[in-house]
């Protein structure tokens, strides 16, 4: 069994792997000041959701955009994996050339779901990863790694919203029924669902006009659920991409 841990600054995504078969998968609130310890126990109630536990797993895979929790999935390796759990980074390959001007500054979350994309379209596409920013990530026809484009994300914009605004407040992202809202709330949710669609297919649509191509997107992250459906240049969504391109860098490491 494969432990595949996609650890953002907002949410932590954990999947299980049986060979290429995701088993089982949880989302969890991004605990920046977690312990190694703390973070093994957590993993332990998880698998045994399924009566499993740390010793089933043969191997893990982490990619982790906080510092300090990539030190501590470290211990957790050492400690309960007897050194099975490798963390994305310079000394892994994935497989996928990337023309940016400073490769290492690249996020591990970035270059995993590039090649989960390009593995799922076979040519040029763009990742738009809905997470605490939202991350727009272009592959070339030819698999290579192009660079993206970073934009605030919804949460931190409906919190900068209610924090700068004495009179507005934090709303849920429900759909409004229609684009005038008749209340501050459902202004509010018009403002944000459409107004990121908006954004979205702006910047995808520029994105191809550039490549001069046409480009699959693929949108993903925990918070692409409410805007998607209101995207005009998204071809699909997959909740999944990330954690596949986990398996996927792991797969080429140790095939």
């Amino acid at each position: 069994m494969l432990l595949a841990i996609d650890a953002g600054n907002t949410q932590t995504h954990v999947g299980m792997f049986r060979g290429e078969e995701l088993v089982e998968h949880w989302r969890l609130a991004t605990d920046r000041d977690a312990t190694a310890d703390l973070l093994a126990t957590l993993l332990a109630d998880l698998l045994g959701l399924r009566d499993l536990g740390l010793r089933d797993i043969d191997a893990a895979i982490v990619s982790s955009v906080v510092p300090a929790l990539g030190h501590e999935y470290e211990q957790v390796s050492e400690r309960y994996l007897g050194g099975a759990l490798a963390l994305v980074g310079p000394d892994l390959k994935v497989g996928m050339p990337i023309r940016t001007d400073s490769p290492h500054e690249v996020g591990a979350d970035r270059l995993v779901n590039a090649v989960a994309a390009y593995e799922k379209c076979g040519g040029a596409c763009v990742v738009v990863d809905f997470g605490t920013t939202i991350n727009y990530d272009v592959v070339s026809r030819d698999g290579e790694f192009l660079g993206g484009v970073f934009a605030p994300g919804v949460e931190i914009s409906i919190e900068a919203l209610a924090q700068r605004a004495a009179r507005l407040f934090k709303v849920e992202l429900d759909p409004p029924s229609q684009v005038i809202g008749k209340s501050t709330q459902a202004a509010i949710q018009s403002g944000v669902i459409y107004g990121f669609a908006g954004q979205v297919d702006a910047i995808v649509r520029r994105i191809r006009e550039e490549l001069g191509e046409e480009a699959t997107a693929i949108a993903t992250g925990g918070l692409a659920g409410p805007i998607v459906p209101f995207c005009e240049e998204i071809d699909e969504t997959d909740d999944l991409l990330t954690l596949t391109g986990l398996r996927l860098v792991w797969e080429r490491n140790n095939g």
